[in-house]
């Protein structure tokens, strides 16, 4: 098959492009900046801006499926309607979208189109522990307020769902939400990266005060670190939730954080 990958350069995109490249597809894969998109040789990567429509006709010409997302530039993207009009006029029958929990323009688009299409909705992406590396190579500790466990998914997972239903009959109108296999708090999280790392790091437990001290030294501004104190304090209520999607539809099991802490190992071992 064909198939378009937008978003290709994500944290998701990347192992889509890489798993669809594996198993024998053509991949045209769409970044904003080409020469800057360090991808796979023999994928076809081609400029594009998915907030700008007028950029995307010769990366939508002649695929069979496309893989979407449904945010860009600062938010989510508010011209679904004409991306998946666009898709329509070339022909292009399946889709996939990496969705969240609330509706947006490219979904509600899709699901008043004639295509055939599928949404794959992950949980907390292992990824987000890359979060804690700067902390741990400087003080080895992690410090938070949150201590809920959360099933964490590895973005591999995530792709390989997307993959299956884009390559494969009989996803079409179906929506997965995809976890990992197990619940694990950032505490534990902590443990399996000290194991991983071959380091003592220590889970530190922060009252609010000093979480929200911790987020504005990330910049981030007073609305946004409310949002953090009150996603710890109370935190969705399918976090833990552990669901098999990912080996229903794939056949394999779920990959491990303590996989996904081996895979990055490197990045949260001190220099010195």
């Amino acid at each position: 098959m064909r198939i378009l990958v937008t978003g290709a350069t994500g944290t998701v995109g990347r192992h889509v492009v890489a798993q669809l490249l594996g198993a024998g597809h053509h991949v045209r894969a769409l970044s904003r900046t080409p020469a800057a998109a360090r991808l796979p040789a023999g994928v076809e990567v081609v400029a594009g801006d998915l907030t700008d429509v007028a950029t995307l006709d010769a990366a939508f010409a002649g695929v069979e499926a496309v893989h979407l997302i449904t945010f860009g530039g600062d938010g989510d993207l508010a011209n679904g309607a004409e991306i998946v009009a666009l898709a329509e006029r070339h022909g292009i029958a399946r889709a996939t979208v990496l969705g969240g929990w609330e509706p947006t323009s490219v979904e509600s688009a899709l699901a008043a189109s004639a295509i055939g299409w599928t949404q794959v909705r992950p949980g907390e992406f292992m990824g987000n522990a890359l979060e804690w590396a700067e902390e741990i190579r400087s003080r080895r500790t992690v410090s938070m307020h949150a201590t809920f466990a959360s099933a964490v998914v590895h973005e591999a997972d995530i792709a390989a769902v997307a993959a299956t239903a884009l390559t494969h009959a009989g996803h079409e109108g179906r929506s997965y939400p995809v976890t990992g296999p197990e619940a694990l708090t950032p505490a534990q999280r902590t443990r399996v990266l000290a194991e991983a790392t071959g380091q003592d790091i220590e889970f530190v437990h922060l009252d609010q005060e000093q979480e929200r001290a911790r987020l504005r030294g990330f910049g981030y501004d007073e609305d946004y670190v409310e949002f953090g104190i009150q996603l710890a304090t109370n935190p969705p209520e399918v976090a833990d939730v552990v669901l098999p999607t990912v080996e229903e539809v794939t056949g394999t099991p779920a990959r491990t954080f303590a996989q996904w802490a081996q895979e990055h190992a490197a990045q949260f071992r001190a220099t010195r």
